[in-house]
C-alpha cells in the first residue's frame, strides 16, 4: 500500500503574465476544445523551490547547474583556504569524470581565459552531497586511487529535500537519477480565455522639462485573467526512499504543501503585481493512486455578469470529487479543505473545513502516522 496525498486549488489572478512564452505572451492550451490561460508546471516547481529556502535550511536544498565541476572547487577551497585553486579544479574535474558525468571546456570567445570544465546539462546535486565530496577531495591526493563506486556513494546518498521531491535525471549515468516523489499539473483555466495588450507609453523626464510632447518609448504587454485549476500530488513512500528520514519527509511535506499554496511564477509581477492567494485549497489523503479533478473543467465554467465564477468552479470541484467517490469508489482516508468564506459551504464535499494552518499541522500528523520510523524502504 502506497500513500499518496494529493493537492487541489483554485487560484484566481487578475491579469497578469506570471508565466509567458517565447513569444512573450502568456502560456495558454486547449482543453475541452477552447483555449485557456496556462502555468507550466516546470514554472510552478521553480517557484516553489525559491520559496523553499524561507522553510528548509540551505543543507537540505540542491544546486542545480552545469558547474559542477566549479561548484566542487569552490566549496574545497571554502573548507581548506590553502587549497590550489588549479588543484581543486583538477580534482573536482576527475571526479564528476569517475562518478559518470561527462565534463567537457565550454566555449570561450577570442581573447578570454579558459573556463573550468562543465556538464553539458543542468545536474542537480544536493548542497550536502557537494559539501561531502568536497571534504573528501580535499584529503584526498590522489583522485584517481578513487572508485566509481566510493564517488557515486557520496553523489547518490543523503539526497537534498528538493531532489527527492522532483527527482533527478543524469544523461551520462542511469545509476544516478532520482525517481520524482511528486509530479505537478499545469495549471489550467477553468473557463475560456483569450489573452489581451496593455498599449503602454513612458514619457521622457527630460523633454518634459522642455515642455515637448510626445512619448520616449511605447510598447505593449500581453496578459490575461483566469480562475485556474491547480494540482500536485506526493508519492510519500517514495519520498522516505528518496530521504531515508521521517523527520526529513515530514518537513519535505510541509514545505511542499506551503509553498503549493503560498509561491506563484514572477514573471512580470514589478508590472501586474498579481499577488493573488489560492481561493479554495483541498488536499486528499490516499492509499490506491492519486486522482487530479481537472475533468471538472473539462466543460469551462461560464458566468453570467451577476455569477460570481469562482463559487460556480468550487461547485464542479466538489462536484467532481463526489462523482469520483461515487463511480470508483475512490475515497479519501483523509480529507480536508481551506476556503474563504464565501465558497465554504460550496467546498463542503471536497472534506472537513480547516485553516490553511491547520491543514499543514494536519498533513505533518498523517505523515508521522505512516511512517513510523527512520527506516529506510528495505531494511530489516
Amino acid at each position: 500500500m502506497t500513500t499518496f496525498i494529493d493537492f487541489h486549488a483554485l487560484h484566481t489572478l487578475a491579469p497578469s503574465n506570471v508565466n509567458r512564452g517565447e513569444d512573450g505572451a502568456p502560456k495558454t492550451a486547449f482543453f475541452g476544445g477552447v483555449q485557456r490561460q496556462r502555468i507550466s508546471s516546470q514554472a510552478l516547481k521553480a517557484a516553489q523551490r525559491k520559496a523553499f529556502s524561507q522553510h528548509l535550511d540551505d543543507s537540505e536544498l540542491g544546486v542545480r547547474t552545469k558547474r559542477i565541476v566549479e561548484l566542487v572547487a569552490r566549496r574545497m577551497a571554502e573548507i581548506d583556504p590553502d587549497v590550489d585553486s588549479d588543484v581543486a579544479l583538477e580534482k573536482a574535474a576527475q571526479a564528476m569524470t569517475k562518478a559518470g558525468f561527462k565534463v567537457t571546456a565550454p566555449k570561450v570567445k577570442k581573447g578570454e581565459e579558459p573556463k573550468p570544465l562543465t556538464a553539458g546539462y543542468l545536474v542537480f546535486l544536493g548542497a550536502h552531497q557537494v559539501d561531502r565530496l568536497a571534504e573528501l577531495l580535499v584529503h584526498t591526493d590522489d583522485v584517481s586511487a578513487l572508485s566509481k563506486k566510493d564517488v557515486q556513494e557520496v553523489l547518490d546518498t543523503e539526497h537534498a529535500i528538493d531532489v527527492s521531491l522532483f527527482g533527478r535525471m543524469v544523461a551520462d549515468d542511469a545509476a544516478l537519477n532520482v525517481d520524482a516523489s511528486a509530479q505537478v499539473a499545469h495549471a489550467l483555466g477553468v473557463h475560456a480565455a483569450l489573452p489581451d495588450f496593455d498599449y503602454y507609453t513612458a514619457v521622457d523626464d527630460m523633454s518634459r522639462a522642455d515642455e515637448e510632447t510626445g512619448a520616449g518609448m511605447i510598447g505593449t504587454i500581453e496578459m490575461m485573467s483566469s480562475t485556474m485549476y491547480r494540482y500536485a500530488t506526493i508519492n510519500v513512500d517514495q519520498l522516505m526512499t528518496n530521504l531515508g528520514s521521517r523527520e526529513a519527509v515530514v518537513r519535505a511535506v510541509q514545505a511542499f504543501a506551503t509553498t503549493f499554496v503560498e509561491a506563484l511564477p514572477s514573471g512580470k509581477q514589478n508590472t501586474f503585481a498579481s499577488h493573488t492567494l489560492p481561493e479554495v485549497v483541498a488536499v486528499a489523503v490516499r492509499d490506491r493512486r492519486p486522482v487530479s479533478y481537472v475533468n471538472a473543467f473539462e466543460k469551462p465554467v461560464e458566468a453570467n455578469s451577476d455569477q460570481d465564477r469562482r463559487l460556480l468552479a468550487t461547485r464542479a470541484l466538489a462536484s467532481e470529487a463526489n462523482a469520483v467517490e461515487d463511480t470508483y469508489g475512490l475515497v479519501p482516508l483523509h480529507s480536508w479543505v481551506a476556503a474563504v468564506p464565501s465558497l465554504r459551504s460550496e467546498a463542503e464535499a471536497l472534506g472537513s473545513s480547516v485553516s490553511a494552518g491547520e491543514l499543514i499541522d494536519n498533513l505533518r500528523d498523517v505523515v508521522e502516522a505512516v511512517i513510523p520510523s527512520d527506516k529506510v524502504e528495505g531494511e530489516e
